[in-house]
């Protein structure tokens, strides 16, 4: 007798719907841009996206974020192609959230959630779990009505109400008791990071930051000559790396930070301040660039903000321009009398613009390749050794 083999069906990415809003401020073109990080972001997270919603609106719909004729073209498609996720673009309010799911029949994530989901999918160390994870309750809390929706359509239940009340404030003090515990402990790990940080000497220390997916670990990698975790996704860095580093006579302390990104999550930054120390506590920033990202000005102005926030205005910043050897432009035709544009920009024209307007030094290289990668080492020698000489006058003996 021939026994029946058991077959395993392997489950493909869940497919998604992306929803943005386009103002009178920012046009179709930038919402498109967004949307084409929004779905970085899911594919980063394991999901596949089919389809694009934008509505032109100054201000998001207070009850269902898009306008309803809207929301029913979104229900339509949802029905139709079986989509398994709704993405929106900005974070929804717990009653945004309630009433999207009353219309449309599938699971709903904003963008505050998707960032928290592939935060606590990354998380390797037990200090980003706990960030993470504290990040994720502060989110859920002002949230907790949505899991009891399905009592309100109950007409009439008697001893139902009460249960459901009682259901949901046993709910919500479990997670406020939750918060207060991941808040000590976080402090408890805050205190000794701080103390490991005083007990590394009096190094100086070099932090690199920018927009996620810049290249950083690559950076790390070359000049620390480790193996910190480099790929191609959003956030493959949490936990701050750091490494003593030796350039010619001259060792140095070098963080590798977690990326920015438009739209970071406040909670997140309010629990990820210990990783943001390093930047805070550093001598220097190493501000990394992706030269062939279209939108890497906007991506610069987000990291610029997000140092302002943290208290790191006033740090020696280098820049460095990276990934030249992926920087693509197209000739402007002579008789095209249309304004160019920055796809029209040479790599020559870019690098003697932002050498022009830049007050920070600033390099052009590829980490991939190692273009101009001593020319950058030199760089970072001189400025440390700047900073060492101010530090340790009586030491210049040592250069």
């Amino acid at each position: 007798m021939l026994e029946k083999k058991e077959t395993h069906i392997e489950k493909g990415p869940e497919t998604a719907v992306l929803v943005g809003l386009s103002s009178k401020s920012e046009g179709r073109d930038k919402v498109h841009e967004y949307l084409d990080e929004l779905e970085f972001l899911v594919r980063t997270a394991g999901g596949k996206v089919v389809e694009r919603f934008i509505q032109s609106l100054d201000f998001p719909n207070p009850k269902t974020y898009v306008g309803s004729g809207k929301l029913e073209e979104i229900k339509e498609f949802i029905k139709i192609e079986e989509i398994e996720l709704l993405v929106f673009d900005d974070e929804l309010s717990p009653s945004q959230i309630r009433n999207i799911e009353k219309a449309v029949e599938c699971k709903i994530l904003d963008r505050t959630n998707l960032i928290l989901d592939i935060f606590a999918k990354r998380a390797q160390t037990s200090h980003a779990k706990v960030q993470v994870e504290l990040a994720q309750y502060q989110y859920l809390l002002p949230r907790l009505t949505r899991m009891w929706t399905h009592l309100e359509r109950q007409k009439g239940g008697i001893g139902l109400r009460g249960p459901g009340e009682t259901e949901i404030e046993t709910d919500r003090r479990i997670i406020r008791d939750k918060i207060s515990l991941l808040k000590k402990r976080l402090g408890q790990i805050d205190k000794q990071m701080a103390t490991q940080r005083k007990n590394r000497g009096e190094l100086i220390r070099v932090a690199l930051v920018g927009y996620t997916n810049v290249g950083k670990s690559t950076i790390m990698n070359l000049l620390s000559k480790s193996e910190v975790f480099a790929e191609n996704k959003l956030f493959a860095t949490l936990d701050t790396t750091v490494r003593k580093v030796v350039v010619e006579n001259l060792p140095f302390l070098l963080s590798d930070t977690v990326g920015f990104i438009r739209k970071l999550p406040h909670g997140l930054v309010e629990s990820f301040k210990s990783t943001l120390d390093e930047v805070r506590e550093s001598d220097i920033l190493v501000h990394v660039v992706d030269i062939s990202h279209p939108e890497f000005e906007d991506q610069i102005a987000t990291v610029t903000q997000t140092l302002n926030e943290i208290g790191a205005a006033d740090k020696k910043v280098i820049m460095v321009f990276n990934k030249v050897d992926a920087y693509s432009w197209v000739e402007k035709d002579e008789d095209d009398l249309t304004p160019a544009g920055s796809e029209n920009i040479s790599l020559n024209e870019m690098k003697n613009t932002w050498m022009a307007k830049e007050n920070n030094p600033c390099i052009f290289i590829s980490a991939k390749t190692k273009e101009n990668y001593h020319e950058f080492r030199q760089l970072l020698y001189d400025n440390i050794k700047e900073a060492h000489a101010i530090r340790y006058p009586y030491n210049n003996f040592l250069y």
